[in-house]
């Protein structure tokens, strides 16, 4: 499998077919190319924050593919949504998606109003043997020791930003929890307020747990499982 982060919480996972994650691309000043160059076989959307949502609809009918999200916000999205919940595991396009959770808050913004849809959640993504977890925005909760055992995830896309999310320290406790085998650091950077350092992330993650990789990124470079 290639992983390559788009910047934020954006990634593409290629594989036998390829995934698309929380694609904030318009608006993103660290997107490393446009929307129009994304294609996919199916979307997963962890949370309706613009931020995360991001591209997603758009991207969707340019090429024909589901969005896997929370059941309500795929009725807000409507056509080509596959609601699911957590806790469950859904098989799109075959791709298992398994929602797991996330604290954070979760709304979306249409015609100017602030509605609710549903709550924020995470994802393990399983393709061609490999298991991705893609926590979503949230900070560091103790049942992320049971998605370690229950899943081990072979990779961890994990936010270190703060303010919104965890920051290095407490995503360096995740880590010790998860257990993955490589871990990657996202939601830093792209704003100034998300200001938590990969590099500190990284240190911390080597100190608690030797055996885990630490992967950093710069948007658009990739690497292989």
């Amino acid at each position: 499998m290639r992983i390559t982060w788009l910047g934020h919480a954006a990634f593409i996972l290629e594989g036998s077919k390829t995934v698309l994650i929380d694609p904030f691309i318009s608006g993103n000043p660290k997107a490393p190319l446009k929307a129009t160059d994304l294609k996919a076989d199916v979307i997963a959307v962890t949370h309706g924050h613009g931020d995360h949502l991001g591209d997603a609809i758009e991207i969707s009918k340019a090429n024909n593919c589901p969005i896997v999200c929370i059941y309500e916000l795929s009725r807000i999205i409507g056509k080509n949504a596959v609601g699911m919940n957590i806790g469950g595991t859904a098989e799109v396009e075959g791709v298992l998606f398994t929602m797991t959770p996330a604290l954070h808050s979760a709304d979306v913004e249409i015609d100017g109003k602030i509605v609710s849809a549903g709550c924020a959640a995470g994802f393990v993504i399983e393709m061609d043997g490999i298991r991705v977890y893609h926590a979503g925005d949230t900070g560091v909760f103790y049942d992320m020791k049971l998605i370690g055992e229950l899943y081990e995830p072979d990779v961890a896309l994990i936010p270190i930003g703060g303010w919104y999310t965890m920051g290095p320290k407490e995503a360096a406790k995740a880590v010790e929890l998860i257990k993955p085998k490589i871990v990657v650091p996202m939601h830093y950077g792209t704003f100034p307020v998300i200001s938590g350092s990969p590099e500190e992330f990284k240190e911390l993650v080597e100190d608690k747990c030797p055996g885990v990789k630490v992967v950093i990124l710069n948007p658009g470079e990739s690497f292989e499982v």
